[in-house]
């Protein structure tokens, strides 16, 4: 069943003194509750965009999105997002960071502490709840806002290139503690990312989006089974299946450059 539903979707942004620019036109999407799925697209394209009307700090000009059956109307804890430039606060400790969405939600502090103690934990940060942003790598980061993403127990989990900035040893590190994170809590994932790499090892479906305006091109199954090895990038499933991607998105990529 559809956890997920976005039918018909248009986004147009009206800059002042500037001609008005559609991000999204006509945009659909299905996601199944507990499915990952990640987008891939050319620049400018409006993923980022569509994760920020299903967090809902956007509104579509048209069309509608639902999930489980609610058309979203604003904001909601049943929504996290994790940034690519991780977003802390940087007077806050590593502890404080993880803690703060508890904390806007009114959680007693003992309450939130221990759940974003175990949070902490999750991601392997133990060790570093004093700690500062400023003290912290940028693995380090990205992991406290992942565990901060998770605090309030959302049920969607929306990822915007969350591992772009890491070095390439630290962003395989992140992607095997993402699918242990995931594979515990089965959350639903919305995950963009410009790597077909990342998003063959990541997702159980991908969605090709056309260049701007971006609307829903194509989409591959993803059959690798799970759990799923950095062993397994070097199958020859894993390389057809970065390449039935690629087919898909390079005419999107050579429209972009025309």
């Amino acid at each position: 069943m559809d956890y997920i539903v976005a039918n018909d979707l248009t986004v147009t942004f009206r800059p002042a003194n500037r001609n008005p620019l559609t991000a999204l036109a006509g945009f659909g999407l299905r996601v199944a509750r507990g499915e990952f799925v990640s987008l891939v697209g050319p620049s400018g394209c409006g993923k980022s965009t569509f994760l920020n009307v299903v967090l809902g700090l956007l509104r579509a000009d048209a069309g509608e999105i639902r999930i489980d059956g609610r058309a979203i109307a604003g904001p909601s804890p049943d929504r996290a997002m994790v940034f690519q430039e991780f977003g802390l606060l940087p007077w806050r400790t590593v502890l404080g960071n993880v803690e703060l969405g508890l904390e806007l939600k009114g959680v007693a502090p003992a309450a939130r502490q221990r759940r974003a103690a175990e949070l902490i934990d999750l991601v392997g940060l133990r060790g570093f709840e004093r700690h500062y942003p400023h003290e912290l790598s940028g693995g380090m980061k990205q992991r406290v806002g992942l565990a901060r993403a998770l605090a309030t127990d959302p049920n969607v989990l929306l990822m915007d290139e969350p591992f772009a900035s890491l070095d390439a040893q630290t962003r395989d590190l992140m992607q095997a503690e993402l699918l242990q994170i995931w594979d515990q809590s089965k959350k639903t994932v919305l995950f963009v990312t410009h790597s077909i790499e990342e998003a063959a090892y990541l997702s159980d479906r991908v969605v090709v989006v056309s260049a701007r305006p971006g609307r829903h091109k194509a989409e591959i199954p993803v059959r690798l089974p799970r759990p799923r090895d950095y062993e397994m990038r070097l199958s020859p499933e894993f390389n057809d299946l970065k390449l039935a991607i690629w087919t898909a998105l390079k005419e999107e990529l050579t429209a972009t450059r025309t």
